[in-house]
């Protein structure tokens, strides 16, 4: 293995970008992802945004899940660690998926929203442009996955865990 994919694959670097990008993920949940605007009987012209939590509901749930994948890739014994990587790798791509769905249809995800802040079901029309915040989360989604291909890159040279505090008979 080439020297900057060993360190890629170090458990450690492993670790800290997966973090990274999950912690980058859950900050930019908390945004604004999606600002518009309403003309409605209820709401008048008003002017309205969404956070990434209302408009990506799950988004911090796949959040933690990224953290806790990767925690448990470099820390469980190889079977695990298969498993680990399949629950991280799902984890980023339900989240590539959350934020893209955001990006491609802003106006479709601010329609509930607006529709629930007024206490209806269903949707209000509006005109609406997602703002910096789902890009940055796309970003956290990239450096996310460049924790799980260090993972990937590592996982076979990666010692399993101690015995020592192991149970014995």
């Amino acid at each position: 293995m080439s020297r900057p994919a060993s360190r890629l694959a170090s458990k450690g670097v492993v670790v800290l970008l997966a973090l990274v990008g999950a912690g980058g993920l859950l900050v930019s949940g908390f945004r604004p992802w999606v600002t518009g605007a309403v003309d409605d009987a209820v709401l008048g012209a008003t002017r309205i945004s969404a956070t990434g939590a209302e408009v990506a509901p799950g988004l911090s749930a796949v959040a933690l899940a990224i953290a806790a994948a990767a925690i448990a890739a470099v820390a469980a014994g190889r079977i695990t660690r298969i498993s680990a990587l399949v629950a991280y790798a799902a984890s980023v791509a339900i989240a590539v998926l959350l934020t893209v769905r955001v990006l491609l249809d802003p106006e479709g995800v601010l329609g509930p929203v607006a529709a629930s802040r007024v206490g209806r079901t269903g949707t209000i029309e509006n005109v609406a442009d997602p703002t910096i915040w789902p890009w940055v989360a796309l970003v956290a989604c990239g450096v996310a996955v460049l924790g799980l291909l260090g993972a990937v890159l590592g996982v076979r040279a990666w010692a399993g865990p101690s015995a020592r505090y192991e149970v014995s008979d």
